[in-house]
């Protein structure tokens, strides 16, 4: 999910705001322009002419379709070091709303003259900044083609142009109810979630702070995570001293209720299967209080050492990230029925993030889809392997399809009957009980929650009385923090990546401990 994870489908997001105060209050970013001049030195907006030149070789490049398009826009911002701070939030945000209106942009742009790319762009100009904007710098041609395509009827559209889908998503979505309102809610842009870390400060606080610095971003707290607040627009965040120190990070409030289903305790020993970013991973370490041992898996050392700087800010002395190649790694089978709490985070579709990354609907197929589940099913069931009896296993995805969710789940049951399926609302009743759902599993909808769209199960492996008294005995052990570091040499220099766990090398386990894992 996450859509935290670069190098699946889950791009990363070009939509943040930076530039805050070291040691103030956040504010809108004012950025100086090359050579040194401030913004106010210079138009406010450059010349129409050139911002929709700026747009248009923006999406030539990403509608390749050789990469996430916010890694592709990245890339083009590095290549334009002209284009300023201001221009490039105008720029992205054109480009975005042209990706999340792609089929209906082409096909009313069908009649026009000249490149394609040039009247996507001013199509995407046009709707975010409003046709009066756009038309004094158009030709004749021009200024008549976008006057007379702004006056088609959506209505005189058909439902996938109308909703700008591909016919393969449409397909698939057709068993959902109410698929209009969701795809409806899934092409408006997100606002930005924030998660407190409570092992730093209350989220009171926090939202004070932001009221008062940040009122037209209008923050408020998340209604379903206790950890969230939500603001409106790109405000600037990340030189502010809140984000410096680890007291807040950038998370959808939906990704936030998946650490409130595993729902680990203190002295636990903990996996995040497919750690990715590592947001997870940290509010999960922030629930067990620094304590037991969390392990963040990934199959790329890259982004565990991204994950470094956001675990050393958060305080957080339990975590252990390690490398592994891949679901079926040798390190994983050493942690064979010894985890308390697993949490399966797994590469998906990513189609419930579709208004965070909107190039995913162009860029998934059937095809990639099908790939996609072969592996979820792959990764869960080794993640399996590694519960403890009475342990629990958590399944999530950012995906609204159910070949991706309710399909795995039933499939997976069917094949490992030593696991049973739980109530995910029962489980969030105290802390999140206001969601309304009626199901086993946890199923958030951009348009009735508000959140990206994210599936979650909650499994448990079965347990009789000998494997009820081994498990106690397991917790027993991991809660002694002290002995931590001493029976796992990772854990004394916590958040370093590694490519090795606890029974890799002779010193580190016996025969007896081998034959058990």
């Amino acid at each position: 999910m996450a859509s935290e994870r670069s190098g699946s489908s889950r791009a990363r997001r070009p939509e943040r705001g930076d530039g805050a105060p070291r040691d103030g209050a956040p504010r809108a970013a004012t950025r100086r322009a090359p050579g040194g001049q401030r913004p106010a030195d210079r138009p406010a907006v450059p010349p129409m002419a050139g911002r929709i030149e700026q747009v248009r070789s923006a999406l030539g490049e990403i509608l390749q379709w050789s990469g996430p398009a916010d890694q592709v826009l990245s890339r083009w911002f590095r290549d334009h070091p002209k284009v300023g701070g201001r221009d490039r939030g105008a720029v992205a945000e054109s480009v975005y709303d042209v990706l999340r209106n792609l089929r209906r942009y082409r096909q009313i742009a069908e009649g026009g003259r000249g490149a394609a790319t040039r009247r996507l762009a001013i199509l995407g100009l046009a709707s975010r900044l409003g046709i009066d904007e756009v038309l004094p710098v158009l030709d004749g041609d021009e200024a008549d083609w976008l006057r007379r395509v702004q006056s088609i009827s959506d209505a005189a559209l058909a439902r996938e142009v109308r909703l700008s889908i591909p016919d393969w998503l449409s397909e698939a979505l057709a068993i959902e109810e109410d698929t209009d309102s969701l795809l409806e809610a899934l092409n408006q842009a997100a606002p930005l979630d924030i998660r407190v870390n409570p092992l730093k400060v209350e989220r009171d606080t926090v939202l004070a702070e932001l009221q008062a610095s940040l009122p037209q971003a209008q923050p408020q707290a998340t209604p379903y995570s206790p950890f969230g607040i939500r603001l409106q627009g790109r405000p600037a965040l990340t030189r502010w001293f809140r984000f410096e120190d680890g007291s807040i990070e950038v998370q959808d409030e939906g990704s936030q209720l998946l650490a409130l289903l595993v729902g680990p305790k203190r002295g636990e020993m903990v996996i995040d299967f497919c750690a990715g970013a590592g947001g997870k991973t940290l509010l999960l370490g922030a629930l067990m209080r620094s304590t037991g041992r969390l392990y963040a898996l990934d199959v790329s050392h890259a982004r565990l050492a991204r994950f470094k700087p956001r675990l050393a800010r958060s305080g957080l002395s339990n975590v252990v990230p390690v490398v592994i190649a891949n679901e079926n790694d040798a390190r994983v089978k050493r942690l064979a029925r010894k985890a308390h709490r697993v949490l399966v985070d797994a590469p998906c579709s990513g189609t419930g993030t579709l208004r965070r990354n909107p190039d995913l609907k162009w860029r998934q197929s059937p095809e990639s889809v099908s790939d996609l589940c072969a592996l979820q099913r792959s990764i869960l069931a080794s993640a399996a392997r590694c519960v403890a009896p009475g342990g629990r296993l958590v399944y999530a995805t950012c995906s609204i399809l159910r070949v991706e969710n309710e399909n795995q789940i039933e499939s997976f049951l069917a094949e490992h009957p030593e696991f049973e399926l739980l109530s995910a609302p029962d489980i969030l009743a105290d802390r999140a009980g206001a969601l309304g759902l009626s199901g086993p599993y946890l199923k958030l909808r951009t348009d009735v929650h508000g959140t990206d769209g994210f599936f979650a199960a909650v499994l448990q492996r079965r347990q009789g009385p000998a494997a009820a008294a081994q498990a106690e005995a397991a917790a027993e052990v991991f809660e002694d923090e002290g002995g931590l570091a001493a029976a796992d040499p990772d854990l004394a220099s916590p958040g370093e990546p590694v490519d090795r766990l606890p029974g890799d090398a002779a010193q580190d386990a016996g025969p007896e401990e081998e034959s058990a894992a």
